[in-house]
C-alpha cells in the first residue's frame, strides 16, 4: 500500500481520537472522523482525510473505511487494535490505539479542529452524536433525504455556505488542481 500525507493523516486522527475519547467504537469513530474533515473543509477547503463519506441511514460514512475495518492493512493494524465490548444490548467494536499520535502530520488549525471535537465528545457514545451529524439542512440530511439518497456520496462543498463559500470553494478547485498535477 502507498503511504501518502492523507493516509498518515488518517491514520493518526483515528490515534488522536482512540487516545483522548471515550467509548470509541466504530460508529463514534466515523462520526468524529466526519466532523473533523467537514469542519476543516468549511474552514478551508479541503478535508483533513481525504475520505469520502456516503449517506447511510445512521448517518456518514467513510465507506472505504468501513470496509478496511474488516480486513485492516498493515500500517492500520499496526497502529489500532479492533476489540468487541458488551454495551447496552450488543457489542460494540472498541477501537485502543497501539501507537503515540504524531502530530507532526497535522497543521496548527488540524490540530485544533481534533483537539476540539475530541474534547467536546470525549464523553459521548454514538448514539449522543446522531443529533450532530443528523441535523436538518445539513450534509448528510441534504444528501439522504428521508432515504431518497441512501448510500449517495455527500459532497463537501454541502459544508461551505455563507459569504465567504464562493473563496473557500474555489482554493478547493485549486487545491485539487495541484493534487491531480503532482499526483501525474
Amino acid at each position: 500500500m502507498l503511504i501518502t500525507h492523507e493516509r498518515e493523516k488518517l491514520i493518526n486522527a483515528i490515534l488522536y481520537f482512540a487516545e483522548h475519547t471515550e467509548h470509541t467504537g466504530k460508529t463514534k469513530l466515523f462520526k468524529l472522523l466526519y466532523l473533523l474533515d467537514f469542519e476543516h473543509y468549511r474552514q478551508t477547503g479541503r478535508s483533513v482525510t481525504g475520505l469520502n463519506y456516503y449517506a447511510w441511514k445512521l448517518g456518514p460514512v467513510p465507506v472505504a473505511l468501513d470496509e478496511e475495518i474488516e480486513e485492516p492493512a498493515a500500517d492500520l493494524d499496526a497502529a489500532v487494535t479492533l476489540g468487541q465490548e458488551p454495551v447496552f444490548n450488543h457489542i460494540r467494536m472498541r477501537i485502543k490505539a497501539l501507537q503515540t499520535f504524531d502530530p507532526s502530520h497535522f497543521s496548527k488549525r488540524e490540530l485544533r479542529l481534533l483537539a476540539s471535537i475530541a474534547e467536546r465528545y470525549k464523553n459521548s457514545f454514538a448514539k449522543d452524536m446522531v443529533d450532530v451529524t443528523h441535523g436538518k439542512g445539513d450534509p448528510w440530511d441534504r444528501v439522504y433525504a428521508d432515504g431518497q439518497g441512501f448510500n449517495a456520496p455527500i459532497p463537501y462543498e454541502l459544508a461551505v455556505l455563507g459569504k465567504d463559500s464562493a473563496l473557500i470553494l474555489e482554493r478547493a478547485r485549486e487545491y485539487q488542481a495541484l493534487r491531480q498535477h503532482y499526483s501525474a
